[in-house]
């Protein structure tokens, strides 16, 4: 093709009208309630992918609460991923393990991590000392009530539907959670004001795990909110920059993924199902699970 043209339209109901009416060939980013119009009818197609885009929460290690494994997992436990993708999402997108979807030999079916169960959850806060003494709906501990700060931002759709099923879930545990979905985030995240924080990121944007692992879970990671260390992970990153070779390379990074869901030091929610709804004469414009390759020398139009 001679020529593209990229634009970005924020408002859902917009973009979604725009298509409806001509003025694109192709879309990406469609709200997922507006999603099935496109869906079934012979006028267009529909090309979707889990991608390595993936909704994660951050445990911050300087909230003394959260320094008890325990607590972190009854967390993890307590918030129903399959109901936020089935029914927050519209079923845009799968219920996560790990921080890379299944279609990646380092993905979700290398690893495990623990199952959704409330009453386990329930259970694991006992035993780290809560309980309900006041008959206020919430767990204490020393006559003060397990509230914790979640913060994220809204100028992903998905986000603040996160916020929300994570609130309601938590509550059915007895924990209180506030949520600050702002996306003045950045300024929260500088005074330390949170104690879980939640966004969106592509963990692997070439198709290689090591950028998700330098930029969140190491000591010297720009995007390691939680103040997460483990010296161990540390010890595999040195070995992961000096390996060469795919296969090795997953191995490592199998080893680390591993090694975050044991600490609990993230939750992952769900990976992102990208579709691209497109006129049937669109040809070439495919979802790729990096979410990156988009536009490719194979996109024509007839």
């Amino acid at each position: 093709m001679d020529k593209i043209v990229v634009k970005s339209i924020t408002d859902g109901d917009t973009l979604t009208m725009a298509m409806q009416n001509g003025e694109l060939d192709a879309v990406q980013g469609l709200p997922y309630s507006n999603l099935e119009l496109f869906q079934n009818n012979d006028k267009y197609h529909v090309s979707q992918a889990d991608t390595s885009r993936i909704y994660q929460v951050a445990f911050n290690f300087k909230t003394p609460a959260l320094q008890d494994l325990r607590v972190r997992q009854a967390i993890s436990m307590a918030i129903d991923k399959e109901n936020f993708t089935k029914v927050l999402l519209h079923g845009q997108g799968t219920p996560a393990v790990g921080p890379f979807p299944a279609s990646m030999t380092f993905g979700d079916n290398a690893v495990h991590t623990v199952a959704f169960d409330k009453e386990k959850a329930k259970a694991l806060l006992k035993d780290a000392g809560y309980a309900d003494t006041d008959g206020d709906g919430y767990v204490d501990k020393d006559g003060k009530n397990l509230e914790l700060r979640y913060l994220t931002y809204t100028s992903r759709q998905e986000l603040p539907l996160l916020a929300e099923a994570a609130q309601a879930d938590l509550k059915d545990i007895g924990i209180k959670l506030d949520v600050n979905a702002t996306n003045n985030y950045k300024n929260f995240l500088k005074s330390g004001e949170y104690d879980l924080y939640s966004n969106a990121f592509v963990t692997a944007p070439t198709g290689d795990p090591e950028y998700y692992f330098s930029t969140h879970v190491l000591k010297s990671s720009a995007y390691n909110m939680g103040f997460y260390y483990n010296d161990r992970m540390e010890s595999l990153e040195e070995q992961l920059r000096n390996t060469f070779g795919a296969d090795k390379r997953s191995q490592i990074a199998i080893q680390m993924e591993q090694q975050i869901l044991d600490d609990c030091a993230y939750f992952y929610a769900s990976h992102l199902r990208m579709s691209f709804v497109m006129k049937k004469n669109v040809k070439g414009f495919a979802a790729h699970p990096s979410d990156y390759y988009e536009i490719t020398p194979e996109l024509t139009k007839d």
